[in-house]
């Protein structure tokens, strides 16, 4: 429907458009994790059930994953800042909430701190402190040799790592949202910490909703992924009224 969404390198982004009310403005652009992709079966969940209330939606691929242009070794929080910010570039006119698993969520986080395009934000089990992050999953590993999760198309790069550290983590910039913001985090999450999503709230007073799942782990597993569907469609919907 948009044609080809490229980033500023000139990368053909990968998207999946999912139809809603014909007419409708509103558009829910979908971000991934690390190491992930547009495809995931909690994301494609999500876009499906976003559909059948009447909501478009945009899954997206940052460059580097899934089937989008471009090097994974590449791929940092900060280049999928500007990835976001190229795909807000061709939805003009587009009434967008922003959803971000992960990873993703820190990128959500950065982007709508400073781009006003995004009128309000979902972090799904998001990522706020980035260097304990890499130093927690990462740290025994070499940039250059290792991979990630054993991944073989996941080289682990200084790129990635540099960037995360660099960043320590993404409280400042949670501060300075000033639209709405759901957060939806597991409580057993043993890849990113529930209490980042409670810190993040924290930081951010009292603007943000923070709903936790108990029993729930990072990739929303069986009952997790309509347990989260259920708190994204209810607080869209509560924003529409």
């Amino acid at each position: 429907m948009f044609g080809d969404i490229r980033n500023r390198e000139g990368e053909r982004l990968d998207t999946t458009y999912t139809p809603g009310t014909d007419g409708a403005d509103a558009l829910v652009v979908i971000g991934h994790g690390v190491t992930a992709n547009k495809d995931r079966p909690w994301l494609v969940a999500l876009a499906e059930a976003l559909g059948a209330a009447g909501i478009a939606s945009l899954r997206v691929s940052f460059s580097g994953n899934g089937d989008s242009e471009g090097r994974f070794e590449d791929s940092t929080i900060t280049k999928e800042v500007a990835d976001l910010g190229s795909v807000l570039d061709r939805l003009e006119g587009r009434a967008v909430t922003y959803v971000g698993h992960s990873m993703g969520g820190a990128v959500g986080v950065l982007r709508a701190a400073a781009d006003d395009r995004i009128r309000a934000l979902v972090s799904l089990a998001g990522m706020v402190r980035t260097r304990q992050f890499a130093e927690r999953k990462f740290g025994d590993l070499e940039p250059g040799r290792d991979l990630m999760w054993d991944k073989p198309e996941c080289p682990l790069s200084r790129a990635f790592v540099d960037d995360l550290t660099r960043l320590d983590h993404v409280l400042e910039a949670a501060a300075r949202i000033r639209v709405p913001w759901l957060l939806v985090h597991g409580d057993a999450d043993t890849v990113v910490p529930h209490g980042d999503s409670v810190d993040a709230h924290a930081a951010s007073g009292s603007l943000p909703q923070l709903v936790t799942l108990p029993g729930v782990d990072h990739v929303f597993s069986d009952a997790g992924t309509p347990a989260m569907t259920a708190a994204v469609l209810d607080w869209l919907r509560r924003q529409a009224d």
